[in-house]
């Protein structure tokens, strides 16, 4: 049997796997929280995660702009300026009535370094891979059809693959450089915390949330 080096031969973690398993709670209770896959759910709750979400990513882009005009070599790395998703937010809550030219003020801290900026954008990035499965249940929905195809939750359509693989190696590339694997985990539980947090009083479906593990609602896998 083949025996996994130990000592100073052994590998170190894999990054990746860090974030996964070590914000399976967090993002789980997020994932209830917003209950996107309620077969009930109706234009109105939709519209108002909506607004929750758009006010969201417009701090935490805020946050990580700042970031990137310090770092702006981590940030080309990680391809940032291609990843904002607030505009796309904002178009969507105007598809359903809403109104996005004032989001509600919420607290979302800017990353005061590059591990806490792609811990955050862990969560944020990979919310595209749920998004492929929520859009799926969205087109199920005959209450939504006069929306049209909403955009923020697929943005990359095709390439969704391909962008969150692009996504994963600059994390790694990251850590092989001296990033700390920790503190990319802290950042990344802070941010499920708090979006959380921030949608936890938007009502939700009759139903309730849906049951089952996250990895097969459209989690995050590493």
């Amino acid at each position: 049997m083949t025996r996994q080096p130990t000592g100073p031969d052994a590998a170190p973690p894999d990054v990746m796997l860090a974030l996964r398993t070590g914000t399976a709670g967090e993002h789980q209770e997020l994932e209830d929280t917003l209950d996107l896959l309620d077969p009930a759910l109706d234009a109105v709750r939709l519209a108002a995660v909506l607004a929750r979400m758009h006010a969201f990513w417009v701090r935490a882009e805020d946050g990580l702009d700042t970031w990137a005009r310090t770092h702006p070599g981590d940030a080309a790395a990680v391809d940032w300026a291609a990843r904002r998703r607030a505009g796309l937010f904002a178009a969507d809550l105007a598809a359903l009535g809403g109104d996005p030219t004032a989001p509600a003020p919420v607290e979302v801290p800017a990353p005061a370094s590059t591990d806490e900026a792609l811990g955050a954008m862990y969560v944020l990035e990979g919310s595209t891979l749920g998004g492929v499965f929520i859009d799926r249940h969205l087109a199920t929905l005959p209450g939504l059809a006069q929306a049209g195809p909403l955009t923020a939750f697929s943005p990359y359509g095709e390439q969704t693959g391909a962008r969150w693989a692009a996504f994963r190696r600059a994390v790694r590339d990251h850590v092989a450089r001296g990033g700390d694997p920790d503190a990319l985990v802290a950042a990344a539980r802070r941010t499920f915390r708090l979006m959380a947090s921030w949608c936890a009083d938007v009502q939700q479906g009759a139903s309730g949330p849906a049951s089952g593990p996250t990895t097969t609602r459209g989690g995050v896998p590493a």
